[in-house]
């Protein structure tokens, strides 16, 4: 059974300390749901991504929260959780129960609320997505992780590191050209080079944002798609390919770290199931909590050979006017990265370029989007694949 995107809305991704994560669910929910056309009552379920809402806020049960929040406490509703890639799961899980026919309206979205935390508080948080015997007790974090990665890459492969300065320089210039990114700071490839280390070889600006932020759409049956109509007059988009890959939650327990296990597995699924292949795929919205990462992403998606990630970036192959523009909305690294949102924000871009609303960031050929989403370190990956009519 085919999947539409009947709305969309998102917050604008960025610190706001002072607003509360209700403001935020009620910005891009309403507007989701307002968006598609659709009365409130015919939405029979819905997702929710929130990764660290019980640490850091005090607050779980965020599906039943948002209902509430937006005047609809009476439809069924999940929390879901898989550390950075909550948002893309929870979209997943919409997807799914439309095409099991057992729903024909679903609500997905996700909101992270971090920046009224100190960052020795966030970190913490964040590093219970990682093992916490084996890996956190001893003074691991993400950006260790993700150092370590890097380090074996340049050992397999060779140093990137100026490559990777330019996946930073690219996702800035990106976000400079989206209204509800959060970095809005031209860099260059010096600045990045020259940045404070946070964890050698990452650097300062090789690391995504800490965000708040909310993204949410409604997901509808074909059948219901019809007898809705297309108010807005927008390019109907479906989804037409989705995977799910897991691998080991640590480090050690991985066959490889230069190559995502659990991005080739969900990969494998997504394109098997919408009859194509990478090389069919017009632009994407990548998982790039790090510099590092994307490089890797973007060779284990297969739309570049092994070791030549790097290369490609360095041609400008991954350029929003390149042959295969990646995370044109800025990205994790400069969009945001608020976690139970970052999957659903990632869709959003991808449907708005397929729609060809993006504005002065629009890609010249936006028919197929792919968006990727990763959870932890590379233990969990979401795909999701996405068509205009």
């Amino acid at each position: 059974m085919s999947v539409i995107v009947a709305g969309i809305g998102e917050t604008p991704m960025g610190k706001y300390p002072d607003r509360s994560v209700y403001e935020m669910i009620r910005e891009a929910g309403n507007t989701a749901i307002e968006e598609a056309g659709i009365d409130k009552s015919q939405i029979t379920a819905a997702y929710i991504g929130n990764f660290n809402g019980q640490q850091l806020s005090g607050q779980g049960h965020f599906g039943a929260l948002v209902m509430e929040t937006l005047g609809m406490s009476h439809v069924p509703s999940m929390r879901v959780e898989a550390a950075c890639v909550s948002g893309g799961l929870a979209l997943l899980q919409g997807i799914e129960a439309i095409r099991s026919g057992r729903h024909q309206a679903v609500l997905v979205g996700g909101v992270e609320k971090m920046t009224h935390q100190t960052t020795a508080a966030v970190t913490g948080a964040l590093t219970s997505a990682m093992d916490v015997e084996y890996e956190a007790y001893t003074g691991l974090t993400f950006p260790g992780a993700f150092a370590l990665v890097a380090h074996r890459y340049f050992y397999e492969y060779r140093n990137v590191q100026r490559e990777m300065a330019q996946v930073a320089v690219n996702a800035h210039d990106n976000a400079l050209l989206n209204p509800t990114a959060q970095m809005h700071k031209a860099i260059d490839i010096d600045k990045v080079l020259n940045a404070p280390r946070i964890a050698d070889p990452l650097g300062l600006f090789d690391c995504s944002l800490v965000t708040d932020g909310a993204a949410f759409l409604v997901l509808v049956s074909e059948e219901l798609a019809a007898t809705l109509g297309n108010k807005s007059g927008h390019r109907q988009v479906r989804i037409v390919g989705s995977g799910h890959g897991g691998d080991a939650l640590t480090l050690q327990g991985k066959d490889s770290m230069t190559t995502f296990g659990a991005t080739v597995r969900a990969a494998k699924q997504a394109y098997a199931q919408a009859g194509l292949a990478a090389n069919d795929i017009d632009l994407a919205e990548v998982h790039d909590c790090f510099t590092i990462t994307q490089i890797i992403n973007t060779e284990d998606l297969g739309f570049f050979e092994k070791g030549r990630g790097g290369d490609a970036v360095a041609e400008g192959k991954t350029a929003r006017d390149g042959a295969m523009p990646i995370n044109v909305s800025g990205g994790l690294k400069a969009k945001g990265h608020p976690i139970g949102a970052t999957g659903i924000s990632q869709a959003i871009e991808v449907i708005t370029q397929i729609r060809n609303q993006a504005g002065e960031r629009q890609v010249k050929k936006a028919d197929i989007g792919l968006t990727h989403n990763l959870g932890g370190t590379a233990g969990t990956c979401v795909i999701n694949i996405f068509q205009g009519e």
